[in-house]
């Protein structure tokens, strides 16, 4: 079993954050949803789905986990103004721990300075913001450049979830 932190804001992609959790914990991994605020509800930008915040950045640890889930929405944009978010993020990236991250999810990773010379995907209105941070961007259903994955928009999560598990299997050698 895996554990996995979840980063979550305001206005999060309701599928986004809905289908890799229910993948994840029904594969039998823990999961944290951490935000900036403890025991706060986050709505999804859509409605549908209304989540607790169970940790914020400054009471949990990069290596406590071993990865780290970024839904898009606009979400990742109210989350990298948060120090505190962006620092969790970075220290991820820094101690080479598993990240995943989809549609808008990048865009938390470019304020971590995680993307200069990688290989990422990702909602297309983020390209240019990727290149200009040094990310070679490719429009691909799922792109996996070393700890990095990174997936398009809400039509890619099947692939997205496959290739989390997968990667969670080799890395920690937990289920599929």
């Amino acid at each position: 079993m895996a554990k996995v932190a979840f980063v979550l804001g305001e206005d999060f992609e309701d599928n986004e954050f809905r289908v890799p959790y229910d993948r994840l914990r029904d594969a039998g991994h823990e999961i944290t949803l951490v935000g900036v605020k403890k025991n706060a509800f986050v709505e999804g930008k859509r409605g549908r789905e209304k989540v607790g915040i169970g940790a914020t950045p400054g009471e949990v640890r990069a290596d406590d986990f071993d990865l780290l889930v970024i839904p898009g929405g606009y979400s990742p944009d109210h989350l990298r103004l948060d120090i505190g978010m962006v620092k969790f993020v970075r220290e991820f990236g820094l101690q080479d721990r598993l990240i995943a991250a989809v549609c808008h999810g990048p865009s938390l990773l470019i304020e971590a300075d995680l993307v200069d010379g990688r290989r990422l995907t990702s909602w297309p209105s983020i390209h240019a913001d990727l290149v200009n941070a040094g990310a070679h961007w490719e429009d691909a259903p799922v792109v996996e450049d070393g700890n990095l994955i990174t997936s398009r928009n809400p039509g890619d999560l099947a692939a997205f979830c496959d290739a989390i598990l997968d990667r969670l299997a080799v890395t920690t050698g937990a289920p599929v």
